[in-house]
């Protein structure tokens, strides 16, 4: 199965997207694929097709700001979580998208978990990949750096800023033909530095913890969270301590593996997300 990549434009915001369709008429939800801090919607690249190949169609967006979609300056967009929920409500209402699995991973996960939050008729279930879901989570020091005054200006203008942190999260090498799919976007223009700057001082973490913590608890759709076990960000108990607050959680621990799993596992990942979404029922 291949990938098509494709662009939308709402309200002047261009939205960078791939998309896996399965062959012939599927049954099955659609599922959506939301990608964290510093990643793009590639770091799914492995992920898609083999959803399309069971007859899911699949989608992984670049959020605003990041990849390869629009990077509009902060005057124009806030890069708060109210925002990019709000882009995200625009981008899924203009792919017609009623009802769909959700699949997070990472910082700006959490984003989408929020949006979970506000649109539970939307989700049939979540997967979650290595995401702040908890009120101990912190901002690394390695992406808390990207944010100081100065310094953070600097930073982000690295191209290589990305290679550190997808390597140092993963805790494994990633190939040049993959990194230079990652960087290019900060080679292109310095928006992509400002966007990732703002989005980390914006990002309200502690406030986006608690809807999450407190909003879960009431949760009735099925969750499945995978968890890399050496991720050295988040900790294991923080998953294991959601799963017993979720009224239908399961974990999955995943043995060395770091904080972006489906860079570098995706087919450990996919033995239990691909029957996990196929169990999704429509409305």
């Amino acid at each position: 199965m291949s990938i098509t990549e494709h662009k939308i434009t709402l309200d002047s915001l261009a939205w960078f997207y791939r998309v896996a369709e399965p062959i012939g008429k599927t049954d099955l939800l659609p599922v959506v694929l939301l990608h964290g801090l510093v990643s793009q919607s590639y770091s799914w690249r492995n992920i898609l097709p083999a959803l399309a190949q069971q007859g899911t169609k699949a989608i992984a967006p670049d959020w605003i700001g990041f990849g390869f979609s629009s990077k509009p300056e902060k005057r124009d967009f806030a890069y708060t979580p109210d925002a990019f929920i709000k882009a995200l409500e625009g981008f899924i209402k203009a792919l017609d998208i009623e009802r769909f699995s959700l699949v997070v991973q990472g910082f700006l996960g959490s984003v989408g978990l929020q949006y979970a939050l506000r649109h539970p008729e939307q989700i049939a279930n979540i997967a979650i990949l290595n995401t702040p879901i908890s009120s101990t989570a912190k901002l690394p020091w390695k992406i808390q750096q990207m944010g100081l005054p100065l310094a953070g200006e600097m930073m982000t203008q690295d191209p290589l800023l990305v290679d550190r942190t997808l390597e140092g999260g993963s805790r494994y090498v990633i190939a040049d033909k993959d990194l230079d799919v990652y960087r290019q976007p900060f080679l292109k223009t310095s928006a992509a530095g400002r966007a990732l700057l703002a989005t980390i001082r914006n990002l309200q973490l502690a406030k986006a913890m608690l809807e999450i913590e407190s909003g879960f608890k009431q949760w009735q759709q099925p969750i499945l969270i995978q968890w890399g076990m050496i991720d050295p960000w988040l900790s294991v108990e923080m998953a294991e301590n959601f799963v017993k607050s979720v009224p239908k959680g399961e974990l999955v621990k995943l043995n060395n593996v770091g904080h972006y799993p489906q860079e570098h596992y995706h087919e450990t990942v996919l033995q239990d997300l691909l029957p996990f979404v196929r169990r999704a029922e429509g409305k």
